[in-house]
């Protein structure tokens, strides 16, 4: 598939314990339907050929002839097809039975992988048959072809970098450091796990968080089946568990007890970018054997969910439990800025989302600090654009929050201003600019003159676009909000609109304001000047701001993304222009960047350049926006 991403298959079969003729239709019959879904990687249980339960049968002639027959058979089925299938079998290497995962394509055996840690404490016994795979590298001959035998092999794709896989079985992920550890720092970006893991109460949640981490902790992904139906329940049920995990997120996952595939895509470039960005994961590849398989990466047919809002969690209790969280960040951190400082906040009131949102802050760290809201000081500036409905925002909310907001007009200082200054009255840039740093000057200075601290209300979002006046609202003592999206400052607000009742109205009669700067003069009092009709919509500002800054993605794999999320509400068109636009403005406004003041940095994406975020003024834009050509 194009841009990194494979898509990749979890199957449980339903099994026939001791039965490889009969496991060998069930598996050949997923591994078909796998392929007309276009499956690049198909991940079977442990032991799925015989069934994990087998007990002494595993020593049976019978049974290892049997499975022998079925080999071929399953390896046949799969001519023709370009998936890379792992099958779990029982192979007998020079008299010993190991649990093994042999890796198919096209009619061909790539490696046959056994497993290295045996389970015989509980309820397993896996010693009484089978031999550890530990430190053992060969070749062997299975099926008449001859192929790698060891825990040592990487499969990688011959026309993609980024694709390389690598196996652990089962109870190799429980212990201390699984051979996936290992996998990684040699470069596999995909872990594959075959596995019989039984259902206990508790266990599904404890196996679900062992991948997250692992995922997570090796910026890889991770598909995981595990053995179910038809398995024996003399002491054990088996629940056919299929996890298929990327860098620290769940991003499918089956029923408990169902059989079939479980199909979503794994973006491995994510893992390219994520593995040069921290300089301690390093790649150490000593004694691997690499495999090299067929891949078709023309498939473009993405599945998985792409969230338009990447920023906010889509379930309620998430998005309830990030926000109380963001919010007690940003007040901890700012009570400890006015502690330190031994100042009293300082803030500009617009009537709009992110003045709100920097002063519900201020209330939070004045509660942590025990303070009284009335030394908050709080200043609304009115001028030649702000609306009736803005300036009444303002005031409804000092009624509601109980704080007291004194009003000081621009108007006469901004005439005064661009007359010193020959200014042609002409509305432009300078016009606009004027009254921000006009603003900037009053809130500086007021907080000179009574100990106080000038706090920021602008958002990563206008950060990312440029969107405020050099000198002007760019410039604070500190920036509360520098590291949320405004995307995120609204289910904030709204947040703080249901937890304190009383500021209920007046905090959704902001959040259904229209987002502008008021700076260009209002007809009848009436709001002219929309943000999202400059810059783009936010919701798209923001996805693109994501996927450039988090994860390094090129603008085609971002415009990819945008479709597949947005598709519904714009055309590619739509979203091919804004995100020019985006790219624009990013590159062109990273000098504002360079000397944002203090924030504090709430999530995975910040534009410090103390933090995760150093680019320099004159980084050129062109070879981004060829890339969209």
């Amino acid at each position: 598939m194009k841009f990194g991403f494979v898509k990749v298959a979890a199957a449980t079969p339903y099994v026939h314990i001791a039965d490889p003729l009969e496991n060998s239709k069930e598996i050949i019959k997923l591994i078909n339907h796998a392929s007309s879904s276009n499956v690049e990687v198909l991940i079977f249980p442990e032991l799925c050929v015989t069934g994990y339960t087998c007990g002494e049968l595993f020593l049976s002639d019978i049974t290892i002839s049997s499975v022998n027959n079925v080999l071929y058979d399953i390896c046949k089925s799969t001519l023709g097809k370009k998936t890379l299938i792992f099958v779990g079998s029982p192979v007998w290497v020079k008299d010993k039975l190991y649990s093994c995962a042999i890796a198919l394509q096209n009619g061909k055996i790539l490696g046959v992988i056994p497993k290295t840690y045996l389970p015989a404490y509980s309820e397993f016994y896996e010693t009484r048959y089978f031999t550890s795979g530990e430190n053992v590298s060969s070749e062997i001959n299975i099926c008449g072809q001859d192929c790698f035998f060891g825990a040592d092999i990487i499969f990688s794709a011959k026309n993609d970098k980024s694709v390389k896989i690598a196996v652990e079985i089962c109870e190799d992920m429980f212990v201390a450091v699984p051979p996936s550890c290992r996998h990684a720092k040699s470069g596999a970006s995909i872990i594959a796990n075959l596995s019989a893991s039984n259902e206990l109460i508790g266990k599904s949640d404890y196996r679900k968080t062992l991948i997250k981490a692992q995922s997570g902790r090796l910026s890889c992904g991770y598909v995981y089946a595990s053995a179910g139906n038809g398995e024996s329940v003399s002491d054990m049920v088996f629940s056919g568990h299929r996890i298929i995990a990327e860098n620290g997120e769940i991003i499918k996952e089956s029923s408990l007890f169902e059989i079939g595939l479980t199909i979503s895509e794994i973006d491995t470039q994510k893992f390219e970018y994520e593995r040069r960005k921290l300089n301690v994961f390093t790649t150490d590849i000593v004694d691997y054997k690499i495999v090299k398989f067929d891949f078709d990466n023309k498939n473009t047919n993405l599945t998985r969910k792409i969230s338009h809002l990447p920023f906010v969690p889509e379930d309620c209790k998430s998005l309830s439990d990030r926000a109380e969280l963001i919010l007690q960040m940003q007040a901890q951190a700012l009570a400890q800025r006015l502690k330190y400082t031994n100042l009293n906040a300082v803030v500009g009131i617009s009537g709009g989302l992110d003045s709100a949102l920097a002063l519900l802050v201020i209330l939070r760290s004045y509660k942590l600090l025990n303070r009284y809201l009335k030394d908050i000081i709080a200043i609304t500036m009115p001028g030649p654009g702000t609306s009736k409905k803005t300036l009444k925002n303002v005031h409804d909310m000092s009624i509601a929050l109980g704080v007291k907001i004194r009003e000081v007009s621009i108007t006469d200082a901004l005439d005064k201003h661009l007359e010193d200054i020959k200014h042609n009255g002409t509305k432009n840039i300078t016009y606009e600019n004027a009254q921000a740093r006009e603003r900037t000057q009053i809130l500086m200075d007021i907080a000179n003159n009574e100990k106080g601290l000038v706090i920021g209300t602008g958002d990563l979002s206008e950060n990312a676009l440029g969107w405020c006046t050099y000198s002007g609202d760019h410039m604070s003592m500190y920036a509360v909000n520098a590291s949320i999206p405004k995307t995120l400052v609204k289910y904030l607000v709204s947040y703080e609109a249901q937890r304190l009742k009383e500021c209920q109205k007046v905090l959704t009669n902001i959040l259904n304001t229209e987002i502008t700067p008021e700076l260009l003069p209002s007809k009848n009092g009436e709001i002219l000047q929309k943000t999202e009709n400059i810059v783009g919509p936010y919701e798209l500002c923001d996805f693109f701001l994501y996927y450039t800054v988090r994860f390094g993605n090129s603008p085609d794999k971002i415009l990819f993304l945008a479709s597949k999320a947005f598709g519904d509400k714009y055309s590619k068109k739509e979203i091919k222009a804004h995100l020019i636009n985006f790219i624009k403005r990013f590159f062109s406004n990273q000098f504002k960047r360079n000397c944002m003041p203090d924030g504090i940095k709430v999530g995975t994406v910040s534009l410090s350049p103390r933090g995760d975020w150093r680019m320099p003024s004159e980084a050129r834009k062109e070879q981004w926006l060829d890339n969209l050509k």
